[in-house]
């Protein structure tokens, strides 16, 4: 599991991949991160303090991803990474955070004391796939309501189910309420959610042009942005 990573195209960052404790939603039918979590705190911060001693601070900012969302990180972790922060002079930080913690993001801008760009995994604005077939537990009335929360969202395009036009829904929306976004093109993994070869085909063929995007940024592989790997119970 490659845990420390620099992205040096659009929005150049460091990036690390913490541990966390279990993810309060953890039911998403495609996910398999969240083996990655852990109920032993000693090991989740020890590793955490390894992971963090590889940040530079060269860019200037700072993405923490942890297989769920940044509230679910032990206290003592938030506390080194601000530590970083402030150390290596962090200018701007990136957290994930699932919608339900939409309420409390403002209370972690406070914490850090910088610039903090939420990003939120959508993964489609069709409710039934994502709330029915990709279990997400994300409900909200229209776009604009999760742009008032989130600048940034993923959206995930080439699993079995997935139509065109849902994937052409969900990319209008994305550039018409959203200022930035992350596209991550769906691989198999140990879930029983499997991707669609010929629908990711016809994206690529489709939407590659996203690429020039400065706003955007596609994910072809989801280690491509230098960490991530395999997960195991």
């Amino acid at each position: 599991m490659e845990r420390y990573g620099i992205i040096d195209q659009k929005n150049p960052r460091e990036i690390v991949l913490l541990k966390s404790r279990r993810c309060q939603w953890g039911i998403c039918t495609f996910c398999d991160y969240i083996h990655d979590n852990s109920n032993d705190e000693f090991e989740i911060v020890t590793l955490n303090q390894s992971v963090l001693k590889k940040i530079t601070g060269k860019l200037h900012a700072l993405e923490v991803i942890n297989s769920g969302s940044c509230f679910e990180l032990p206290e003592e972790t938030l506390r080194d990474i601000k530590a970083i922060v402030e150390e290596k002079k962090i200018e701007h930080l990136y957290l994930e955070s699932h919608y339900m913690y939409r309420h409390k993001l403002e209370e972690m801008r406070s914490y850090f004391k910088i610039p903090v760009t939420f990003k939120c995994g959508i993964e489609t604005f069709d409710d039934y796939f994502r709330n029915k077939v990709l279990k997400k537990g994300v409900i909200f009335k229209d776009p604009k309501e999760v742009s008032s929360y989130f600048s940034s969202i993923c959206l995930m395009v080439g699993i079995e189910g997935q139509t065109r036009e849902m994937i052409q829904s969900d990319i209008q929306i994305l550039l018409k309420y959203f200022k930035h976004g992350c596209i991550n093109i769906y691989q198999d993994n140990s879930t029983q959610i499997k991707s669609d070869p010929e629908l990711i085909q016809w994206f690529k063929e489709t939407y590659s042009h996203l690429e020039t995007n400065a706003a955007l940024e596609i994910l072809w592989h989801n280690t491509d942005f230098g960490v991530g790997g395999a997960t195991h119970e």
